[in-house]
């Protein structure tokens, strides 16, 4: 039977431009939605704009726009983001949409059917620019005196009447959730952050606001629009049609995993199941909370200007070579440094060196001795045997590594393949046995043809376009490039296309 597996990004709050923290998100997800399909399961991937609440107001007003119409262009600028990135997501959601209105409002009906909302009135701390309310013994005290969020968002005290979310009542259950289900939050970073936070105390939520009009109308109390988080986190549900249990989509639900930045964990790994549970949902299976990018050290702002657009990283790099940096320079989960000088070091030492070299000099040789022509095997030595043991069993130890969500340990297995088989041609030198052994050469090269097309296919979902083109350069048919598709052999014989080198060096243009 074939596995579902549905994935999500967080839905990107529509207050600037998409950068390089937005495209890691989207290119992790990423990675793994393809490895799922490449594995023969069947994928779910869906990323979004959020694009209600008073900041998103706010914002438009200073820009004289109409509101909708700048969550019309910000959005779009995700979207665009993502197709610059290559992401393959089946599923994008505006909560501006209709289909997400009706998600939402359906799930807040529920909820209150369920005895789990009542009106009061909501008098306290709120971070606009965190669209989030802030406890008292949350407050950072300032040298001047005045508080903020514990963010550094300016706060206000608002009075107005609210709906609340008996957020108390699940304090227990939530304790045992994490308990009986040590996966739930990932990494264990962010788990004992959360854990803390709920043992200290849960309070109701206030879940609805009068102060301002753009939000989805509360039903039967059109005064008031949902708080922008309970809002926003239906959107994982508007993706597979809730309420309507019928459609399509809807056995994709409960979530295998959501991805998110550790500053949004809170509400994904303490409303959001909460919420479900008040509503009598499934509850995801598993959250993972990555850590934050800085640039060269230093954490990235609009005042310094250091804000990166991964647009323009990959029209200088390279779109492949960027995603290839971003998901194996510090291991999936940690805080994340992007230096420049890192990335050309693994442009040029990992993929022009390592991979770039091994795959040039054997399909040159193949082009130049054999004719191009994909020769048969011929008796194996303990070295092929050694060699091929390693590429044998990578598909098995990278499905592992993903499992765990260990994305850069996934890429660090698939070098150590790469590293083996470069030591492995230097000590077989085909070159030399052309002249002692040209049928030894010949089977030198079929091995290692047959390693780089384990390499290049268990590649793809990290570098999707360069992997195609050398998949096509070994003459692997695209109806041959699922994992699966390992387990048979190449037939002899197959003419590979004269080779052309895909991983180019990169050199600084001189100052």
């Amino acid at each position: 039977m074939t596995r579902r597996f549905t994935i999500t990004t967080p839905i990107f709050y529509v207050n600037g431009a998409p950068h390089i923290g937005h495209a890691y998100t989207s290119i992790a997800a990423d990675v793994l939605a393809r490895f799922h399909r490449l594995n023969g399961d069947d994928v779910l991937f869906v990323s979004g704009t959020d694009e209600h609440g008073q900041k998103v107001e706010q914002t438009a007003k200073q820009k004289g726009l109409a509101t909708q119409l700048y969550a019309d262009e910000i959005s779009d600028s995700f979207r665009q983001m993502q197709r610059d990135m290559a992401i393959s997501t089946d599923e994008f959601i505006r909560t501006t949409e209709e289909r997400h209105k009706a998600t939402a409002s359906a799930l807040w009906e529920k909820v209150a059917e369920n005895g789990y909302i009542y009106l009061g009135a909501y008098e306290g701390w709120y971070s606009t620019r965190d669209e989030a309310f802030i406890g008292e013994d949350e407050l950072v005290k300032k040298p001047d005196g005045t508080f903020v969020a514990p963010s550094g968002a300016p706060v206000e005290k608002v009075k107005e009447p609210s709906y609340f979310f008996k957020l108390s009542a699940f304090q227990d259950k939530l304790l045992k959730l994490y308990e009986e289900n040590p996966d739930f939050i990932r990494p264990n970073g962010p788990r004992r952050e959360i854990e803390s936070f709920v043992k200290q105390g849960l309070k109701d939520l206030s879940i609805s606001r009068t102060s301002f009009k753009w939000g989805i109308p509360v039903p039967h109390d059109p005064d008031h629009v949902m708080y922008v988080w309970f809002d926003a986190l239906a959107n994982y549900l508007t993706a597979v049609g809730y309420p309507n249990m019928n459609d399509p989509r809807a056995p994709f639900w409960p979530a295998d995993l959501h991805i998110v930045g550790k500053e949004i964990a809170r509400f994904h790994c303490v409303y959001w199941p909460a919420f479900l549970m008040a509503a009598g949902l499934e509850l995801p299976k598993s959250i993972f909370a990555h850590g934050w990018w800085t640039v060269e050290g230093e954490k990235m702002s609009k005042s310094l200007g250091n804000v990166l657009d991964p647009k323009a990283l990959a029209d200088e790099f390279g779109l492949d070579a960027l995603r290839f940096f971003l998901m194996r320079e510090v291991p999936f989960g940690g805080d994340s440094n992007f230096s420049r000088r890192s990335m050309i070091t693994r442009t040029n030492v990992e993929l022009a060196n390592d991979l770039g070299n091994l795959c040039q000099r054997t399909l040159s040789l193949v082009a130049r001795n054999l004719d191009g022509v994909l020769p048969e095997h011929g008796p194996f030595t303990e070295d092929d045997q050694a060699i091929l043991a390693v590429s044998q069993v990578l598909p098995t130890i990278m499905a592992e590594q993903i499992e765990r969500k260990a994305i850069t340990e996934a890429l660090e297995e698939v070098w150590k393949l790469i590293r083996a088989a470069n030591s492995y041609i230097d000590r077989q030198a085909p070159w030399a046995l052309k002249k002692t052994d040209p049928e030894r050469m010949a089977h030198v090269l079929r091995v290692l043809v047959d390693i780089i097309r384990t390499i290049s296919t268990m590649l793809q979902p990290f570098m999707p376009d360069t992997m195609d083109k050398m998949l096509t350069q070994l003459s692997v048919d695209k109806s041959e490039r699922t994992f699966k598709d390992l387990d048979t052999p190449l037939p002899a014989g197959r003419v590979l296309p004269k080779p052309v080198g895909l991983f180019p060096r990169f050199v600084e243009d001189a100052a």
